[in-house]
């Protein structure tokens, strides 16, 4: 697991054994999680999401405690999967990432408590798995507009995104954070030290 740049997020580009029967890998390992995060992913839910080219879904985060890690892979297709620093007082807040996530590669995105997350499919019937800490739990749940122009994160730009609702409606990141929906991120680190 490699580090990106953003505190509490890793990237995992697993060994892939093929031959001509197909193929085999191990796409989660707790042991391998915990040594990089400190800490290991409580396993409450898994999720699996299926979209059509240009789909963008984010960006989410929950209330931090106890927040949702998430461990994501892409089964089939491709998408360019983002995280962004939201917790208020992290050094790199405001900050995003993007890895490109694949069924060639097979790579997979851990993405800690407090820290946003979303993806824009690639292709048509891109499939996402993503392993969750914590359950669904629609009071905690939140979002920051993935085209806020603050944040400017760079989407393909080869197709129109398509948003739902929620997400076409969620706030910027700087109205987020005046109504004090952001994670505090030595909250956020308080709680990291206490899952170990």
């Amino acid at each position: 697991m490699d580090p990106l740049g953003i505190n509490g997020t890793y990237l995992f580009t697993p060994r892939v054994h093929g031959d001509e029967r197909g193929s085999f890998y191990e796409w989660f390992r707790s042991d391998a999680l915990q040594k990089q995060a400190g800490h290991a992913l409580n396993l409450a839910q898994a999720n699996c999401s299926t979209s059509s080219k240009g789909v963008l879904r984010g960006i989410h985060f929950a209330d931090v405690p106890p927040g949702q890690a998430k461990y994501i892979t892409c089964l089939r297709g491709a998408v360019l999967d983002v995280v962004v620093d939201i917790r208020v007082g992290s050094p790199t807040f405001g900050r995003w990432e993007a890895v490109r996530l694949d069924d060639e590669t097979r790579r997979c995105l851990y993405i800690g408590e407090g820290i946003g997350h979303g993806f824009m499919a690639l292709t048509d019937d891109a499939t996402v798995v993503y392993l969750c800490s914590e359950p669904y739990a629609p009071g905690r749940e939140h979002g920051v507009h993935p085209l806020d122009p603050e944040i400017g994160i760079e989407w393909p730009g080869d197709v129109e995104p398509l948003l739902s609702p929620k997400d076409a409606q969620a706030p910027t990141l700087a109205e987020a954070r005046r109504t004090g929906l952001l994670p505090d991120y030595q909250n956020c680190l308080d709680y990291y030290a206490a899952l170990g």
